[in-house]
């Protein structure tokens, strides 16, 4: 049986170093690219025509962006509305990276918490930007809930500072784990259906997982983009 975990390893496909740094181009890199030339394409091309009576590809990209609206709308309100093409490039970056580590021999650069890390860290520093860049100082009541007694700032405050710093880190390793363990699950079922007329039952699981795994991406993109629309709105709207 193969390696479940060697699905996970970067290569390097041109091997570059500056200044004694390792800069490769590598299988990551290059799914990475791959998510944006398509969600270019898909939106170029359904958006092309912009007929009144939308076709399939135009469909689909409506509802993207539909999607991704009314999220934000329900989640921030009309005061998001400017931040709606971060959102849903976000979105849309994490779906297809999602999806394009479901296609065989391919990469899920999504499972690779460093990836993650680096998206849930920008969210995190841009509502940070946002909420004292709006607030000022008024910010830091984000750590003392309005209302709460004086005496328990000593609690609150360092509980507060906590969770809000763990932002980013949950974020990332809640993608990146969900991604990494159904891959691993789909790798090991897979290694048991050529065992002869006895891999028709591992075979059936195989094609549920796979069933299940793309459930799987759709939703941990959907995830990824509202808890950021949650942080967005207590930047601009506090709590």
């Amino acid at each position: 049986m193969a390696n479940p975990i060697e699905q996970f390893e970067i290569r390097p496909l041109v091997p570059m170093e500056v200044a004694g740094v390792n800069v490769s181009f590598t299988n990551s890199s290059l799914l990475m690219v791959a998510a944006v030339v398509l969600i270019t394409v898909f939106l170029t091309v359904g958006m092309r025509h912009r007929s009144l009576v939308p076709g399939r590809w135009q469909s689909m990209a409506e509802m993207s962006y539909e999607f991704v609206a009314n999220m934000l709308r329900d989640n921030v309100g009309s005061e998001g509305r400017k931040y709606f093409p971060f959102i849903f490039t976000l979105f849309m970056f994490v779906l297809f990276g999602n999806l394009l580590g479901m296609i065989p021999f391919s990469f899920t650069f999504t499972s690779h918490t460093i990836v993650t890390f680096a998206l849930a860290a920008f969210v995190f520093i841009m509502v940070t930007i946002i909420g004292f860049a709006r607030h000022g100082t008024h910010y830091l009541r984000m750590f003392f809930p309005h209302g709460a007694p004086l005496v328990t700032a000593v609690i609150l405050v360092p509980i507060e500072l906590i969770s809000y710093l763990s932002r980013p880190f949950s974020l990332a390793v809640r993608l990146s784990a969900n991604m990494t363990v159904g891959h691993i699950m789909l790798k090991v079922v897979a290694g048991f259906v050529p065992i002869g007329i006895l891999g028709i039952l591992p075979l059936g699981f195989l094609a549920g997982i796979t069933i299940l795994e793309f459930g799987i991406a759709l939703l941990q993109a959907y995830v990824f983009t509202i808890l950021s629309c949650i942080y967005l709105n207590d930047a601009i709207n506090m709590h």
